[in-house]
């Protein structure tokens, strides 16, 4: 295990990235998308299990927490440098990776983590963090970010993330990547990214109003599957009284009772979809953090004030106002030369950012097809199967009962 070991830190905090950082990462950025590279190809990874356990929290008082074991294998005995491995991460941990993400690749769209406590769900849906079926689907919301992360061109190879899947450390950074937050105000928006961000707006109403539209039916849906239930004592008393279709009133009161119990299953069949959905209504959020990253919105302009000095003022003489002139211009030519070099770091980082926000709306068509598919398959499984076998039941009936008919009028 690779949580028994000595423990190592790995700080990861400066949120401040330098001009040339900057510029290395959108580099690296187009040399891996050209690439094509991914961890996923090299290395299996998994949360195979979650654990509660109970600690002292930073002010010394008892609290529950979950804690979920990360497992990493090679994908084949060729793969070299990754050995099997495991450890134990907080869901504090998987949010602190993701705000260094985030910090580090402004350009970007990285994927959201599954929500920390239950939102928009069907009144029978515990909101309770702790509870076992809500652990399970966050377990499954964290596998999902982790192959998010591995399998995207540049995040893949971050060094970080490889820790973090593979070392047992305590990830320390500063405090301001806790609560990664951004406001800008500019005054040259880029058009692309303003129309971006009515797109991720205009994506987390549409999401969050089909998410509330199916928990209402969900509400629903509960109720009409629970009174199948009284319709199989129904058919079971009849039965009772009934001779010749006695075995086949009983056979559907059987199968009533079996459709009734099912809702439970079939909801919570349901949720998987939902989770889906909300994984791309919790994207819209990494799109507004792109869109409200300086280079991503504001375009600036290169200047000159050569007319600055006719208005140059005061009581100096004739060689003071000659000194302060010269050291002006070439101040001004110094500040067109920066504004130029970052109109082109600029440039360049809108064009790096644009191309990760095409992939993500390919990923996002892709994604969310196939999950609305599935959920539109289940639904017509889910009326038919049992009504099939009601329908048998009331088949043999009705022959039941034509057979007794006709032999009542033989005689």
């Amino acid at each position: 295990m690779a949580d028994s070991g000595p423990k190592e830190v790995a700080v990861i905090g400066n949120t401040d990235l330098t001009s040339a950082e900057l510029d290395n990462n959108i580099k690296n950025t187009m040399v891996e998308i050209e690439k094509g590279t991914s961890l996923l190809r090299k290395m299996e990874i998994s949360v195979a299990e979650a654990e509660k356990r109970t600690g002292k929290n930073t002010v010394n008082m008892q609290e529950m927490y979950t804690v979920y074991l990360i497992e990493t294998r090679p994908v084949d005995a060729l793969t070299e440098g990754i050995t099997p491995d495991s450890l134990w991460r907080r869901y504090s941990e998987f949010e602190l990776l993701r705000n260094y993400l985030l910090v580090t690749y402004p350009f970007v769209v990285v994927a959201p983590l599954p929500e920390k406590r239950a939102e928009i769900v069907w009144h029978k849906l515990s909101a309770d963090n702790m509870d076992p079926d809500f652990v399970e689907r966050r377990r499954v919301g964290l596998e999902n970010f982790l192959h998010r992360v591995a399998s995207h061109p540049v995040l893949c190879n971050d060094n970080i993330f490889y820790i973090f899947l593979t070392e047992s450390v305590f990830l320390q950074a500063d405090s301001r990547l806790k609560a990664v937050n951004a406001a800008f105000r500019v005054k040259n928006p880029d058009g692309r990214f303003t129309e971006l961000k009515h797109y991720s707006d205009e994506l987390q109403t549409v999401l969050s109003q089909l998410l509330r539209v199916r928990a209402r039916v969900a509400d629903r849906l509960y109720g009409v599957y629970k009174v199948h239930g009284n319709y199989g004592r129904v058919f079971s008393e009849w039965s009772a009284i009934e001779k010749e279709m006695g075995d086949g009133l009983q056979s559907a009161g059987h199968h009533m009772d079996a459709y009734a119990a099912s809702v439970d299953d079939i909801l919570e069949e349901e949720e998987h979809y939902a989770d889906q959905l909300k994984e791309y209504l919790f994207y819209t959020d990494a799109l507004r953090w792109n869109v409200s990253f300086p280079p991503c919105v504001q375009t600036v302009r290169t200047f000159s004030l050569k007319g600055m000095t006719s208005k140059l003022f005061g009581q100096e003489t004739a060689e003071q106002r000659e000194a302060k002139l010269q050291v002006l211009e070439q101040q001004l030519k110094e500040g067109e030369e920066a504004v130029k070099e970052k109109n082109t770091e600029s440039d360049e980082f809108v064009k790096t950012a644009w191309v990760d926000i095409e992939r993500f709306k390919d990923q996002k068509d892709r994604d969310l097809k196939e999950a609305l598919i599935s959920y539109a398959v289940m639904q017509i499984s889910m009326c038919k199967k049992p009504w099939q076998h009601t329908e048998r039941c009331f088949d043999q009936l009705c022959t039941r009962r034509e057979s007794v008919y006709s032999f009542s009028m033989s005689l």
